[in-house]
């Protein structure tokens, strides 16, 4: 056996291990977040007010965009479809159920820039703050295909609950 062999053998097992280490972590990150639940289906009745072409991006945890949340279905990138409702906000992306956040669930929409694997021009994305249960609030980031996101985030802001007034006075 050449060095030429031994190298090409280092090589190969080298990367093997690397793809295995990739696919274990992976793993460990889905049962890490199998608690965390998207919720399926739209409501029957829900009038659909808009609709754009999105490319979805990622979901991760609250205000730390670089820390993706393996929840499925919404673990992978995706091009499909936001439909925004009298009743919430549906993310219908290609492959995977329709995943449909109701208005009591979100928490806000604005603009970011930065998130797992995506850097764009300022306030490229749109990120949607929900509530999957009471306990917990993730982000999912949003790109929209065509033109300016500003029209998209106005409809969905209008579907965030105002906060409570704490009673509070300075």
């Amino acid at each position: 056996m050449s060095a030429r062999d031994i190298a090409i053998a280092i090589t190969i097992a080298v990367a093997l291990l690397v793809l295995l280490s990739m696919f274990l972590a992976w793993r460990r990150r889905q049962r890490r977040d199998s608690a965390i639940v998207a919720p399926l289906g739209v409501p029957e009745h829900a009038e659909v007010l808009a609709r754009r072409e999105v490319l979805y991006v990622s979901t991760t945890k609250h205000d730390q965009p670089l820390e993706r949340l393996a929840i499925s279905p919404l673990a992978y990138r995706a091009r499909g479809e936001v439909a925004v409702t009298d009743r919430g906000v549906a993310l219908c992306l290609d492959g995977a159920p329709t995943v449909f956040l109701a208005s009591s669930r979100l928490a806000d929409v604005d603009r970011a820039t930065v998130t797992i694997d995506r850097v764009v021009e300022p306030g490229g994305l749109v990120r949607i703050s929900w509530r999957p249960d009471d306990d917990t609030t993730v982000d999912s980031y949003l790109r929209v295909v065509d033109g300016d996101p500003r029209a998209l985030i106005s409809d969905l802001q209008r579907l965030v609950p105002a906060a409570p007034d704490s009673g509070a006075t300075s």
